[in-house]
């Protein structure tokens, strides 16, 4: 942008005015006059420069360069408030904190659409937040790939993904089958892959790259920590903790950052009736709500944000900080 023209001590501007001009004024009748005289050709000639000033600024404006420095960084269409509408997809949105992350990006302006296995549950949140619902299996590859397809087809690409559908089953390892464990990782881990190579092959094909996106795998404090019976949780959610930060480095062509997030104590519902001991395992003195896993997912999708990438950030009031010894 053209600089702005320093300022030189009016008495040298005035007589630069006077020499360059070839022009003498009337001898005045005394000193005040010619004060006021000189005053008046240094005014003018500052008046002369700033509006060459601004004729420059004006045309560098409408300059290639000027624009290549303005030109908007993503594609994404504005809502009449001004909020950019980022297209969401978030698996297993029904309830808990899926829901909790339907209902806060509906709130914030996003499109939502999301699936799940509850019908019932899925049409209600729909209802309620104005999201878009699939009724759709995760642990089933084709059902999920269709489900992702008719929103690439509907909205043409997905902005952000959140692989937040999971179930938690525990049993002693004498009582579990190997078909129990696989259909343990077949929902809490495979969809997570499914659903972000779906997404890389969609942008490969893109003829106008999208210069956004973020996935978001929720992930557990089961990935570190476990107890007797978890085996298959606690593998899902370990492979959870590599596979994101794998796809960090595999998606970064297409601008897609990866990050998980790992909860700890989330209660979903009835949380008035835990008890005040129950709030004092955690430091930050509460249990977790699904509403503090919204708000981190919300973090993670400003688009400022992107220098946070292959992260597992744990959410948990600072339980899993703590020694669990007792006096």
């Amino acid at each position: 942008m053209p600089a702005f023209p320093k300022k030189k001590p009016m008495r040298i501007r005035a007589a630069k005015v006077l020499r360059d001009n070839n022009y003498c004024l009337p001898l005045p009748q005394d000193e005040a006059n010619l004060t006021q005289s000189r005053r008046n050709m240094a005014d003018n000639y500052i008046e002369k420069q700033y509006e060459q000033y601004e004729a420059r600024k004006a045309a560098w404006k409408q300059s290639q360069k000027y624009r290549k420095k303005t030109r908007p960084t993503s594609p994404s269409p504005q809502t009449e408030g001004g909020t950019r509408e980022r297209r969401v997809f978030v698996t297993g949105g029904a309830s808990g904190i899926g829901k909790a992350i339907v209902e806060t990006f509906c709130k914030e302006g996003f499109r939502v659409a999301f699936c799940d296995l509850d019908e019932k549950a899925g049409k209600e949140t729909a209802q309620g937040t104005g999201a878009v619902f699939y009724p759709a299996d995760v642990g089933n590859q084709t059902a999920l790939e269709e489900c992702m397809q008719q929103i690439f087809n509907e909205w043409g690409d997905i902005d952000i993904l959140i692989n937040n559908a999971g179930v938690s089953r525990f049993s002693p390892i004498t009582e579990t089958s190997v078909e129990d464990f696989d259909r343990i990782l077949s929902v809490n881990l495979r969809p997570a892959f499914i659903t972000s190579r779906l997404l890389a092959i969609h942008r490969h094909a893109l003829q106008t790259p999208n210069p956004y996106g973020r996935i978001i795998n929720i992930n557990s404090t089961r990935y570190l920590m476990s107890e007797p019976g978890s085996e298959g949780y606690a593998a899902s959610k370990g492979g959870i903790y590599s596979l994101t930060h794998a796809l960090a480095l595999s998606l970064a062509e297409w601008h897609i950052t990866v990050n998980s997030i790992a909860p700890g104590w989330i209660q979903n519902e009835k949380y008035e009736l835990l008890r005040a001991e129950d709030h004092l395992q955690h430091p930050s003195g509460r249990v977790g709500k699904p509403e503090d896993i919204a708000r981190m997912c919300l973090f993670l999708c400003r688009e400022e944000n992107d220098f946070i990438n292959g992260e597992n950030i744990t959410i948990d009031g600072g339980m899993t900080k703590k020694m669990i010894y007792r006096e």
